[in-house]
Formats: C-alpha cells, sequence, structure tokens
C-alpha cells in the first residue's frame, strides 16, 4: 500500500527521500512522486507512474534541491494510475500534500470546494484535503491551525504530510488510521510511514497515536492529541532484529513469522476500516461498482491459502448471503467449469507466481467470470498485475517454507472481503459489520494474549515426540483451521497428520484411535461445541489422546487422557483466526523435537511456480 517520506533539513533533502521511497516499495504501489521547496523560493514537484526507479531517471534529467520536501509511493483507490494521480498534490502554488488512507467523504468535499472556486484536477480523494486546507490557510494564516481546522471535516483514515511554501520551516503530520513515525535527527527531522524508510538517516523514532498532529521543524517536534492537547511522545531507538531478514532472538524464521502476526494483522487492517464499517474502496476505484453485481464467489487456490478460502466460504455464506465454491487450482484449470451468472473470481496466493493459481485465473478470463480479485502479499507480482482488483495483505515478508502470517493475512483480507461486499448489497444483518469491525481492530491484542501461550504449548508438543500419526478435528469453519494444522505439522515434523470434520469421525477415522494417536480439537464456544464434546467422548471411549485448544467459557477441563489448553474468549466469526495461532506453534515445537530443518523442510519450495 502506500508510502509516505518527508524531511526538513539544512541539507538537500531530495535523495533522502526518495530514497526511503525504495525502501517502502514493498508496501505495494503503481505511482511515486517528490514535491520541495526549492532554493529558489518555490514549490516543485516530479511525479511518475510505474515504479520508483522511473521517478529516480526523471530526478537525474531535471534534478529537484531543497532541504524541505515531501513524497509518496501511491496505490490507486480513487482515480486510475497515472501522473495527474500521483502524489504529492498541490493546491495553488503554496500547498503540497500526501495522504495515505482513503477520504469517504471526499464528494460531498469536492462538491463545496468547486463552489468555492477551486480547481481539480485529478480524480483523487487528496486533491480535496489539498485545497480544503488552502481554504483553511486563507482563513487563519497559519498552516498548523490550518491543518486542525481541515482534519475535522474529514471521515475516513488518513496518514497526512504537508508542506507550504509560505511557511517553510515547517512539515506537518496527521494521523487517523493509518501510522506515522517521526525520524529524529541532528539538526533534522523526518517523517514516514514505517521507520524503514529512515533508517538510512536516524536509528531514533517517535511514533505518532491516532489522532495527533504534528509540527516538526529543524531542530523541534510539537504534538497535539485527538482533543487539541500539546502532548509529548516518548522517543525510541530502533535496534536491527525482529523486522530485518534476519532471525534476530528467534531460533527459527517460522517462529519469528508466527510472533509477528499481531503486526502484520494490524498493518493488514490499516486504511482499510472506517468508524463503524470496511472501506470499500480499499479493493480498488471499481470495487464498489462491481460488487454490487456479484452474486456468487468463486474461490481458488493451492495449499495454505486453499485453507484460507474454505474458511471464507463459511463467511460469505453466512455473513453477507452469497453462495461460494472453493476449489484446488490444479483443479479447477483441468475441468469443465459452468461459471454461474455474476460470479467473481478470487485467486489466493502468498507470492502471486503459484504456477496453478496463475493458470486458473487465465483460464477465468476466459470464462466469463463477472471480475477477478487478488488475494495476496506481492504487489509486483503476475497475480496482482493480471487481476481485476487486488488486496494486499501486508505480511511482509515470509522466509518460513510453512505459511503463518500469510495465513492469517489472508483470513483478515477474506473477512474484509466478506464485509465488504455484504455491505455493497445490503445483505448483513443490521449492526454485524460494526460489531465485527470492532472486533477486528481488537485482533491484534487477542492474537498476542495467544502467543503468550508459547510454553504452554511447547510441553504439550512433548507428547508427540515418538509419535508417527496425528488426526486433528474441527467443526464449521473450524474444520478448515483443523486443515491447515495438520498441513504444517506434516510440512515440518513429517508427521503423517490427517484432518477430519469431527462428525466424520464414526464414518471411518475412528478405527485408527488407538493411545498411539494424538488427537488434536480446537473447540470454540459456539453452537456446535456441545456436538464436538460428544465427538470427543468417542474418542476417549476408544483410548485415544486428546490435546484440546478450547474457549476458556468451554467448561473443559484436564482428565485423564485429555490435555486442555484455554484460550482467549473470542467472538466465533474470528474464532478460525485466532485458533490457528496454537496449532502453528505445536507444529513448530513438535519438529524442534524431532530435529527437523523447520524453515526449510525436504521436498519443498516457498513459492511453487512450476506445475
Amino acid at each position: 500500500m502506500c508510502g509516505i517520506v518527508g524531511a526538513v533539513a539544512e541539507r538537500n533533502i531530495t535523495a533522502i527521500l526518495v530514497e526511503g521511497l525504495k525502501r517502502l516499495e514493498y508496501r505495494g504501489y503503481d505511482s511515486a512522486g517528490v514535491a520541495v521547496f526549492s532554493h529558489n523560493g518555490t514549490l516543485e514537484r516530479t511525479r511518475r507512474t510505474g515504479k520508483v526507479s522511473e521517478l529516480e531517471q526523471a530526478l537525474a534529467g531535471a534534478p529537484l534541491a531543497g532541504r524541505l520536501g515531501i513524497a509518496h509511493t501511491r496505490w490507486a483507490t480513487h482515480g486510475a494510475p497515472c501522473e495527474h494521480n500521483a502524489h504529492p498534490h498541490f493546491s495553488g502554488s503554496d500547498i503540497a500534500v500526501v495522504h495515505n488512507g482513503i477520504i469517504e467523504n471526499h464528494e460531498a468535499l469536492r462538491e463545496q470546494l468547486k463552489g468555492l472556486g477551486y480547481v481539480f484536477t485529478s480524480e483523487t480523494d487528496t486533491e480535496v484535503i489539498a485545497h480544503l486546507l488552502n481554504h483553511k490557510f486563507k482563513e487563519v494564516g497559519d498552516l498548523t491551525k490550518a491543518l486542525k481546522a481541515t482534519v475535522k471535516e474529514l471521515h475516513g483514515a488518513y496518514g497526512l504530510a504537508v508542506i507550504n511554501a509560505q511557511q517553510p520551516d515547517r512539515l506537518l503530520a496527521a494521523r487517523s488510521g493509518s501510522p506515522l513515525v517521526i525520524g529524529l535527527g541532528l539538526g533534522e527531522n523526518f517523517l514516514a510511514s514505517d521507520q524503514l524508510a529512515l533508517r538510512q538517516v536516524t536509528d531514533r523514532f517517535m511514533y505518532l497515536e491516532e489522532g495527533d498532529i504534528a509540527e516538526i521543524h529543524r531542530d523541534s517536534v510539537q504534538i497535539w492529541d485527538i482533543d487539541g492537547r500539546q502532548v509529548e511522545r516518548e522517543a525510541v531507538q530502533y535496534r536491527d532484529g525482529a523486522e530485518a531478514a534476519e532471525k534476530g532472538a528467534f531460533r527459527h524464521f517460522m517462529l519469528k513469522e508466527i510472533h509477528e502476526q499481531p503486526t502484520v494483522v494490524q498493518r493488514t487492517l490499516e486504511n482499510r476500516l472506517g468508524p463503524n464499517q470496511v472501506l470499500v474502496q480499499a479493493f480498488g476505484p471499481q470495487a464498489a461498482e462491481l460488487f454490487a453485481k456479484v452474486r456468487n464467489v468463486q474461490i481458488v487456490a493451492c495449499g495454505t491459502s486453499y485453507h484460507a478460502g474454505m474458511v471464507a466460504r463459511y463467511w460469505l455464506e453466512g455473513l453477507a448471503g452469497i453462495p461460494c465454491q472453493v476449489e484446488v487450482a490444479s483443479e479447477f484449470r483441468y475441468r469443465k467449469v459452468v461459471v454461474q451468472p455474476d460470479t467473481l473470481f478470487v485467486a489466493i496466493s502468498q507470492s502471486g507466481e503459484t504456477a496453478d493459481t496463475l493458470a486458473a485465473l487465465r483460464n477465468a478470463k476466459e470464462l466469463g467470470f463477472l471480475g477477478s480479485l487478488a488475494i495476496c502479499n506481492v504487489s509486483i507480482s503476475s497475480l496482482v498485475r493480471e487481476s481485476d482488483l487486488t488486496l494486499l495483505t501486508q505480511a511482509g515478508r515470509e522466509i518460513g517454507v510453512a505459511s503463518t502470517k500469510a495465513f492469517t493475512t489472508q483470513l483478515v483480507s477474506l473477512l474484509l472481503l466478506t464485509l465488504a461486499l455484504g455491505q455493497v448489497r445490503g445483505s448483513l444483518a443490521e449492526g454485524v459489520e460494526a460489531e465485527l469491525v470492532e472486533e477486528l481492530r481488537r485482533l491484534p491484542t487477542r492474537l498476542g494474549e495467544t502467543l503468550a501461550m508459547d510454553t504452554k504449548v511447547e510441553k504439550i508438543a512433548e507428547l508427540f515426540a515418538d509419535k508417527h500419526h496425528t488426526l486433528f478435528l474441527g467443526r464449521g469453519a473450524q474444520y478448515p483451521v483443523a486443515m491447515e494444522g495438520s498441513l504444517k505439522l506434516k510440512e515440518i515434523s513429517y508427521i503423517h497428520a490427517e484432518a477430519y470434520p469431527a462428525g466424520e469421525l464414526k464414518h471411518g477415522p475412528l478405527a485408527l484411535v488407538d493411545n498411539d494417536m494424538p488427537i488434536v480439537t480446537v473447540a470454540p464456544n459456539n453452537e456446535l461445541l456441545e456436538k464436538l464434546k460428544s465427538n470427543l467422548q468417542e474418542v476417549r471411549a476408544r483410548g485415544g489422546q486428546l490435546i484440546v485448544f478450547a474457549d476458556e467459557h468451554a467448561g473443559m477441563v484436564n482428565a485423564e487422557g485429555t490435555h486442555v489448553i484455554t484460550m482467549p474468549h473470542i467472538h466465533d466469526t474470528l474464532a478460525p483466526i485466532l485458533y490457528t495461532i496454537p496449532l502453528q506453534l505445536l507444529s513448530y515445537y513438535v519438529a524442534v523435537l524431532k530435529g527437523t530443518d523447520v524453515d526449510q523442510p525436504r521436498n519443498l519450495a516457498k513459492s511453487v511456480t512450476v506445475e
């Protein structure tokens, strides 16, 4: 997604801005631009579509130089990817703005500003901010006061960086739903949407909180909170570690990536949630129009991504009332497919280069689907380039072959899709979207609480040290979670593992149950809990050893042959995301006990780019 960089210094900062944009390329973008207050006393700007390298080449031919500036990489939401829609956006010749997020009331503000005589040169919601800020500045004569007045009229999510040629001693920032960090230097200060953009110039950072407005000078920083009170934010020193491409304090990349999940889930939610609803524009400029026509959904994926799609089927049909089919890509591409009218084709892939999934997408284009949506972690991948709409999962680089954080961010993205489709089609029950948006905001905290169970799961893993077979059980949306848990265990520990719907035990799998086969079960406190308990009694009656991850209110306790690990309570809809975490940890610790190569298990590759 979009990236912001800004600087105010006593030296030329153009190269710093461009280097910062390069470091944000992982976020995904389709255009880039930079604006500086030049040595001749005017704002100057260069913008290009495509990669930062295109912008860099343009600046090599026509250099910009200045001590105050802002830069941006844009992922199109309002308006197509083109130069006149690229950031920074100007209002007149004095004010420049870059913006991450989505302004929901931009259409009403646009009409209001047109009535005041402002002329728009782009289709973006960001240009509305620039003109509104210009209007407020004319009224109050101070950029900081003007920004405080402006944000009061903005509805939606935003991270803003602003400069003004009439007050070239300052860089302004505002945060609401989109992160910003101030980089602290000596006689110079910086701003970015991610501290990684500024690591080449500083290791000291100050993180803005929700609702903050900051006035940044070369030698000082002032911050006001959401209530307008001047506040101080703690300055912290950044140490290379968990976010670098190193294991840091973790023994394996897989464990590091498991523990990154609260952070990457938070990133996946950034700029995609309004006060009570999902921001449909986050899926692309044409999303609302396309979603309104959707009557069916076809999901295609492989491996872990396929399991994410299976969970999504429960959400799409149960919450949004939309029929959904989920199919393994390698099967879909080789059979004769009957496409239902107005079907959205959804392709899920961590890399965006998975051969079967990519081939299925290309095949789908010939079959008459309504449109295509890619849910992917790599912005420059073929899957993203070839799909009509995209939602990037923001998981960051995943090095361990066994997918962990990519899976949970896919689940979050699919729940956002479910709510967006239901919102546009008006098929959600009253109050459901607002309730789930609030639960999504709490999700990173719940994931953190679950990760705190790390040592308990490590202890349970000892039960598997001499085992060769395992069953995973789940009911409803937890059945695909059981499938994912089974896949993780077999991938990295080489234990043979199978997953079944718990109600299917009596139709065959019970024949395998004995004291030598652990049975792993996930048990949230939902309407299927009592039926699940009955299924587990069938296992215990045959001497099976149960490992149960149970909701704290499920009423399940340790007993002979039954090991219960208590889970934090969570809304049933979000339970598949939460209950994935302990199964990942279990697989990891069993693999460590087995002495296998956790990060690079035998016979497997991270990205399957061949058939």
